[in-house]
């Protein structure tokens, strides 16, 4: 028996196939390649290059791998992007999806892991926010994963077929042991970017508005580590293999920092200055979006390890200097 991770060769996909490995569970990794790295897929697992929308692809990976569970993270995930051109964004992150799907149906997989976000609140009416905060995307990214999570939800009504949708905050950080971080060079998470500025790879960092009502005018994010996001991945694994039933679980640790706070934590961490330039508010971005996380805590049994913004800047910073002392590594290939 196995699990299948889509997406397994990008930042938080790479993550989530180490944590498994580490718990001694059989990995396949299903990646295309297209924003995912193959040196970030570890030599412990099964690595295959191909689109999650290949139904023939999928049907004969269940079934040459013995394939017990399905880990979801292969996606489009860039919100501004989404608004530019967000057919792009339905045919991948909801089209291909449902044809994933079909085929876990058609070959009786039981047990579905999908990587959803916080964006499907919108700009929530208070925060912490619950899961049952009213849903209201403001981007064709969160519209498409709140549609993913519609189809789950009538998926486990209809089916044998049981769920967990994690709605992600922000997030960051690194493999504590280095093993992998995020290595896209243009990625546009918050702390990559301060981390690319800090060494010069950037010139600045652009702060799109600072005159939201916040204390210092910035958006505020609670951010997540990644090893502590997929360690919830393993416990919603647990939880179903224990017949627990469909559900949507926040993953965050139910406190935000501004943008400024955090590039003011890079600068005093990394020692650097970081040249900051206030853009034009970008549209989709709410103001403060932080998780209240009981529901994961009592339920999963999830206990974040790496709760602390200085040591998911140190993690992050360290990764981004490694990549860019390593000129021959895939990530500079791409």
């Amino acid at each position: 028996m196995a699990v299948l991770v889509t997406g397994g060769a990008g930042y938080i996909g790479s993550h989530m196939t180490l944590e498994l490995l580490d718990a001694g569970e059989r990995v396949v990794v299903l990646d295309d390649l297209s924003t995912g790295f193959r040196s970030l897929v570890p030599a412990k697992a099964v690595f295959l290059e191909g689109d999650i929308g290949d139904q023939a692809l999928l049907h004969h990976i269940i079934h040459d791998h013995d394939i017990s569970e399905v880990i979801h993270f292969a996606a489009k995930l860039v919100v501004p992007d989404s608004l530019l051109d967000p057919c792009a964004y339905y045919k991948t992150n909801v089209s291909k999806t449902q044809a994933l799907l079909d085929v876990l149906i058609e070959n009786k997989i039981k047990k579905f892991i999908f990587s959803s976000s916080a964006s499907v609140y919108g700009n929530p009416q208070s925060n912490p926010v619950a899961e049952n905060a009213h849903l209201a995307p403001l981007s064709p990214y969160g519209r498409s994963k709140l549609m993913v999570e519609w189809m789950l939800e009538d998926l486990s009504r209809a089916y044998d077929f049981s769920c967990v949708a994690l709605r992600y905050f922000n997030v960051a950080g690194a493999d504590p042991k280095a093993r992998s971080g995020q290595s896209t060079h243009n990625a546009t998470q918050l702390i990559k970017v301060i981390c690319q500025a800090a060494l010069g790879i950037r010139s600045s960092v652009l702060v799109y508005g600072a005159d939201y009502p916040t204390p210092d005018g910035t958006c505020i994010r609670d951010f997540i580590q990644v090893t502590d996001l997929c360690r919830a991945h393993l416990a919603a694994l647990h939880y179903l293999r224990n017949n627990g039933k469909s559900d949507v679980f926040n993953v965050g640790y139910g406190k935000g920092y501004s943008v400024f706070e955090t590039v003011e934590a890079l600068r005093r961490i990394a020692q650097r200055d970081i040249k900051v330039e206030i853009a034009p508010r970008r549209a989709g971005d709410p103001a403060v979006v932080v998780a209240e996380n009981h529901k994961i805590t009592t339920t999963l049994g999830w206990e974040p390890l790496y709760n602390n913004l200085d040591d998911i800047i140190r993690q992050a910073f360290a990764w981004e200097k490694k990549i860019q002392m390593a000129p021959d590594a895939l990530c500079f290939i791409k």
